[in-house]
């Protein structure tokens, strides 16, 4: 085929898709991705039973992942202008195959938590440039770019479950293995899919991230996520205990859970921004996940209520995953590579503290308290929005255009 040939295939392509190849090769990559996180799931209590661990320390497995994840966000900025997109990327997934394989091989609950902070480093490199890549690359707008990240997220944790359901009941070990492998055949298709992308022309400084917070409608978004980040993985990490599954049911409830996710960040998120704006919709979401974490803890010991809330759950964090996301990239004029590593590295400390303190919470007092706390947390999460919309009048119609 020659070179014209070969353009004009290419452009026939991404006339059809609507977006270039490149978009897709990422988003695919990113499926795979954050099936890892949904495989983890299922496999919390039989950790915790086989390796002699509390739930408080098994859910230490989110703590430093998420942890470690947040600081690397710091430095994925520096990195990636250097290394250029696609092979932060890589390193990055090269990083996820090695620890999630020793995680695999762990003999104890340290030794897994330490390989999960190994996870988080991987995941910070791949995850902050993808979401860079998706937004940069698209040709459609930011808005439509960040739809196509919470689906693909959304697919990957939906999946990831059922995935981990199975194999977590042969072994606990064995979705790890798993995600190690998934990531490999993530790491060929970025590799072969995904064509060289120019390195930025301005080098980004270790400091930008943290110039970056100095924008006051991007910190505003960043405490938000902090605070409901508290509601998120107290759901993530501590419910798995509570309602007395089995894998394959674990794997089951979060399936749904992440099908509510997928559903409503591509579907239902973009219309409520069209038609009410970010801010009210995202205020409404946050608010409705508050209520859902409030009868979780009202009634605890009811298998029924709490599994049928944590799948509703899905449904309001996938509408308020995307509309923050999107009004991150449009918070601050900065490169929104910045713009996402200031974002995460707040966003991951709250994902860091939730997980344990919702599992001591649990043994100081009951297991209800860890719900009222994380409804708490997500309420004043509302009131910071509300609070500090003034400074993020602007992000829809930057998004919308």
């Amino acid at each position: 085929m020659s070179k014209m040939e070969s353009l004009k295939s290419e452009t026939l392509e991404n006339d059809r898709t609507g977006q270039p190849r490149a978009v897709w090769a990422i988003a695919f990559a990113c499926v795979i991705s954050f099936m890892g996180l949904g495989l983890v799931d299922p496999i919390l209590p039989a950790i915790s039973h086989q390796l002699n661990a509390t739930a408080s320390q098994t859910s230490l497995l989110f703590s430093s992942y998420n942890l470690v994840t947040g600081i690397a966000m710091l430095v994925t900025g520096f990195i990636s202008s250097r290394m250029g997109v696609k092979w932060t990327m890589m390193t990055g997934t090269l990083f996820i195959i090695a620890f999630s394989f020793l995680g695999g091989m762990s003999g104890s609950i340290g030794q897994l938590v330490g390989f999960r902070a190994g996870w988080g480093l991987g995941n910070a490199l791949f995850i902050a440039t993808a979401l860079s890549a998706i937004v940069g690359l698209s040709t459609k707008g930011s808005a439509k770019a960040v739809i196509l990240y919470e689906a693909a997220l959304g697919l990957g944790i939906s999946v990831g479950p059922l995935l981990g359901g199975e194999l977590g009941s042969i072994s606990w070990r064995g979705p790890f293995i798993g995600v190690s492998a998934l990531m490999a055949i993530a790491f060929i298709s970025v590799g072969l899919l995904m064509p060289k992308v120019p390195k930025q022309q301005n080098r980004s400084k270790l400091s930008d991230p943290f110039k970056a917070l100095r924008y006051p409608g991007l910190l505003v978004l960043a405490i938000t996520a902090f605070l409901y980040n508290f509601g998120f993985f107290t759901l993530m990490a501590y419910t798995p205990f509570v309602m007395n599954l089995d894998e394959h049911g674990l794997g089951y409830v979060f399936f749904g859970w992440g099908i509510l996710l997928a559903i409503t960040s591509v579907f239902v998120a973009p219309r409520l921004q069209r038609r009410f704006g970010s801010i009210p919709s995202m205020s409404v979401a946050l608010l409705l996940f508050a209520l859902t974490l409030l009868a979780m803890g009202i009634w605890t010991s009811s298998q029924t209520t709490v599994i049928v809330s944590v799948i509703v759950a899905g449904a309001f964090l996938g509408t308020n995953n995307t509309l923050i996301t999107t009004a991150v990239m449009e918070a601050a004029p900065v490169e929104r590579s910045t713009a996402s590593a200031a974002y995460s590295f707040v966003r991951f400390i709250g994902g860091a503290l939730a997980p344990w303190l919702a599992g001591k919470l649990a043994e100081w007092y009951n297991p209800h308290v860890p719900f009222y706390v994380g409804a708490a947390f997500v309420v004043v999460a509302v009131l910071v929005v509300l609070l500090g919309r003034g400074f993020l009048r602007h992000v829809d119609s930057a998004a919308g255009h």
